[in-house]
């Protein structure tokens, strides 16, 4: 049976633990116990119970409770070595400080006892080494006034464990209702694995002889974590196969949010401080470096076949690039292959439309839109060193609202698909301390990297909770994705319909058949800021602007009505980007 178990993931889960070993005829522990933090409070319950007997209650209880609801869990089943066996013994131990409980589990048992200054505030109620080390920990922290795991560099932390580490085999885990720490004993005598979570999945079960665990038996959410045992354990059928990472002796890793968020490994001069780097299946931010001025030409051509002859009918183009400050429109022109009257205005976004009705028949319409444009958005994080540190929540005057009111509506869905969803959006919040760019900057990373890009998976009734559910799409996906989330976090965000540059030799090499998709965010005192989930990037001098909107329907290039004739149609879009010199 696993000795230790913990669990950091996106959001709450509902999990379901049977401890297998209570059943008749299996082997009873001398102890178990699971503490957790319910609804994201930084205070924590723990259910516990010493020499359990078969059938135990309370083991039906984590069983069927459903309001075991956490990000956070650290579960550890008992195999006495010190002290009696009763509640005080017990694994895992609760103590307050900072404002937050703090949850603190073993595997192993130390060789030399150590002793807790009387005069400390943190003293132990039971007699384990692993109490001991909790209130030792906490008695340090409180004198080096450090309240949270948040408040530590990992590279000290880990070499406290490690100083702890003399007396001893020291394989723990730690929480305080935010972060969850381990630390593997570098002598190798207790492991800690591993195992990173990605979805979709329908079922997620495992567990040995022992212990089962089910985090989908209450409902399948399309959550990722990680998972973190001392034993490698087996995925039951139906569950996406397991791949355990041990951690390295002697290393302290970070978890918040089922991401990692740093590892510490142990230092090879024992008088300097150990490295601290962020480990290598952490998702990377990635900033935007100082871009040249480009110029490009672009060519749209739009071809619409029909059975039938179109006997008259209307048509609306997005096609003529954005001119402003960052941009610079030099050229452009529209050719139609048909004849008709046609219309320019700016429409209530502010883009460039033409309205064209046809009363010429015709079975073949060809559109074709040039344009040459500058691009001048060299260096869209210029801001970052001069502006004060944005939070969310924001706060919007009263007419800053009204103005930015529909760029703050999330899509009309489920009230329970908007509540995950929501949930889902905290937890990129929760993860990067409720700054307001590094979340965004966590959200544009973690779509493209985790997200599939896969044409025809989807099409345009597909919502934002489908591609959430599923985990893939292409550009128009990521970026309904991306906009749903960012509105229910009261975040102004805009749908962006353009082109985008992809070259033989560039690195963004995703993109749509035709036009690009990508996402503008409104940042207070800064403006309209463009985001590309599908290549996990900012926009730079690659990102071509045409139209915006709320959604895809304000900013598509072309769209029309038929009102005689037409029949089957079929559709060729064509789009060329090339560098001018």
């Amino acid at each position: 049976m696993p000795n230790l178990l913990a669990m950091s993931f996106e959001g709450e889960l509902a999990p379901c633990f049977d401890l297998t070993c209570l059943r008749p005829g299996g082997r009873l522990p001398d102890g178990w116990g699971i503490g957790y933090y319910p609804g994201g409070e930084p205070s924590a319950t723990v259910l516990k119970e010493p020499a359990p007997p078969q059938g135990s209650i309370r083991s039906e209880l984590v069983k069927a409770w459903e309001h075991l609801e956490s990000s956070l869990l650290v579960l550890h089943i008992r195999t006495a070595t010190w002290g009696s066996i009763n509640d005080a013994n017990t694994q895992p131990f609760s103590r307050s400080w900072g404002g937050r409980d703090w949850l603190f589990a073993h595997s192993g048992s130390l060789v030399d006892r150590i002793e807790v200054d009387p005069r400390s505030l943190f003293q132990p109620v039971g007699s384990t080494d692993t109490e001991l080390i909790l209130c030792e920990l906490l008695r340090w922290m409180a004198s080096e006034d450090l309240r949270s795991i948040g408040d530590i560099d990992p590279r000290v932390l880990r070499d406290w464990f490690d100083e702890m580490n003399e007396h001893g085999p020291l394989t723990s885990v730690l929480a305080d209702g935010r972060d969850l720490v381990v630390y593997a004993d570098r002598d190798r005598e207790g492991d800690a694995f591993l195992w990173e979570v990605l979805p979709p999945y329908e079922r997620l079960a495992f567990g040995d002889d022992d212990l089962e665990v089910d985090l989908t038996k209450r409902g399948v959410k399309s959550r990722k974590g990680v998972i973190v045992s001392s034993e490698e354990l087996k995925v039951h059928a139906g569950a996406q196969p397991a791949t355990w990472t041990r951690v390295p002796p002697g290393h302290l890793v970070v978890l918040r949010q089922g991401a990692l968020r740093a590892m510490a490994s142990p230092s090879t001069d024992r008088r300097r401080p150990s490295p601290s780097t962020p480990p290598t299946s952490s998702r990377p931010v990635r900033r935007p470096t100082h871009a040249s001025i480009r110029r490009f030409q672009v060519v749209h051509r739009t071809a619409y076949h029909y059975a039938t002859a179109v006997e008259r009918s209307t048509h609306l183009l997005r096609l003529t690039p954005a001119h402003d400050r960052l941009q610079t429109l030099l050229h452009n022109e529209i050719d139609i292959s048909v004849e008709g009257k046609q219309r320019e205005y700016d429409d209530v976004f502010g883009n460039r439309a033409r309205r064209v009705l046809l009363d010429t028949p015709f079975k073949e319409l060809v559109i074709e839109s040039r344009s040459q444009v500058e691009l001048l958005d060299t260096d869209p994080l210029s801001f970052r060193p001069l502006r004060a540190r944005s939070t969310i929540p924001l706060v919007w005057m009263p007419w800053q609202r009204q103005i930015l009111q529909p760029f703050l509506l999330p899509p009309e869905l489920a009230e329970s698909e908007l509540a995950e969803l929501s949930e889902y959006a905290m937890s990129f919040v929760e993860r990067n301390d409720y700054d307001l760019l590094d979340t965004l900057l966590d959200l544009n990373a973690s779509i493209f990297q985790e997200y599939e890009y896969k044409q025809g998976a989807t099409n345009l009734s597909t919502t934002a909770f489908d591609v959430y559910a599923n985990r893939r799409g292409v550009c128009q996906d990521f970026t309904n994705l991306f906009i749903c989330l960012t509105r229910l976090l009261g975040v102004p965000s805009r749908y962006v319909c353009g082109y985008i540059y992809t070259g033989p030799k560039h690195e963004n090499q995703r993109q749509s058949e035709a036009s690009h998709a990508w996402v503008q965010v409104y940042l207070p005192e800064i403006g309209w800021k463009g985001f590309d989930p599908t290549n996990g990037i900012l926009t730079q001098t690659d990102h071509i602007r045409v139209a915006v909107g709320r959604n895809y329907v304000d900013a598509t290039p072309t769209s029309g009505t038929i009102f005689v004739g037409g029949g089957a149609e079929r559709l060729e879009v064509d789009v060329r980007v090339e560098p001018i010199d």
